[in-house]
């Protein structure tokens, strides 16, 4: 055992003696440019641990500065969608402020052009059922409103009050289903009843003489008393015939009644027919 520790020992003391007489000798050799080969082997190792460190480094502050720039990368898209955000909801307001405008000004139009007094309004509730077509509008008897006093729009007819209040009606649309009124063909004058469907309008007893076509305009005769005469209800979409008689002539309305805002009532009652 003592042997084996005396050899262990001799060879790491040959080992050093020979790493020493290495290192001498390489600082007593020099290069071909004059500098000592242990010198230059130094510079070599500690260059290339400099350059290894100095990559490193870089690379952190590399990363470093990525993320940094990703931050605020994030932080603008973060900011540019608030902002369009917020701009579509001021858009979105621009155009209901632009369309309500447009109505309004269509409305004082049709106010001008109609012959009868009238007086504007607004919608402020509908019907919750669709089989009872009506809306409630925000003037009443206070206002000098009275039942069957016709509404309109600028597209056409809307419909009548049938229960007005002190400062508020009830307006039973033309589509309903128990409305009625009296029509007639633009276009060929040809007479006829339109009658609410729930959707749209059905015209009745219209003569198998009459001249009628597909896109025809049906518009207000008058004749119930109720409704000015000549303003728009719809226009003809399809009919059939059944021994000479016109059947199942469907009207499509002029107005979008899911869309009515401000309406126009008719205070004067309209001159007979025979007037």
């Amino acid at each position: 055992m003592a042997v084996l520790d005396i050899r262990q020992r001799t060879g790491w003391l040959l080992l050093v003696v020979t790493v020493g007489h290495v290192l001498l000798i390489s600082a007593q050799v020099t290069t071909e440019r004059g500098v000592p080969l242990l010198e230059e082997a130094t510079l070599g190792v500690f260059s290339r641990a400099q350059g290894l460190a100095s990559s490193a480094v870089g690379g952190v502050q590399s990363g470093w500065s990525s993320y940094l720039a990703l931050q605020d990368v994030r932080e603008q898209n973060a900011r540019f969608v608030r902002e369009m955000a917020s701009l579509r909801v001021t858009l979105q307001r621009e155009r209901a402020l632009a369309r309500q405008s447009r109505a309004l000004r269509e409305l004082l139009d049709l106010q001008a052009a109609t012959e009868p007094a009238t007086t504007a309004a607004e919608v402020i509730a509908g019907a919750a059922s669709p089989e009872f077509r009506t809306v409630t509008i925000n003037k009443g008897t206070g206002d000098g409103l009275a039942s069957d006093m016709a509404v309109l729009v600028p597209a056409g007819v809307v419909g009548r009050l049938i229960t007005p209040t002190g400062g508020a009606s009830l307006v039973q649309l033309l589509i309903d289903r128990d409305a009625a009124a009296g029509a007639l063909v633009e276009r060929s004058r040809a007479q006829g009843i339109a009658v609410g469907t729930g959707t749209g309008f059905r015209l009745d007893l219209v003569p198998g003489t009459a001249d009628i076509q597909i896109g025809d305009r049906v518009v207000t005769s008058g004749i119930e008393g109720i409704y000015p005469k000549g303003f728009l209800i719809g226009q003809i979409e399809s009919f059939g015939r059944l021994g000479g008689e016109f059947v199942d002539v469907r009207v499509r309305p002029a107005v979008d009644f899911t869309a009515i805002e401000t309406v126009l009532v008719v205070l004067d009652e309209p001159p007979d027919e025979g007037e």
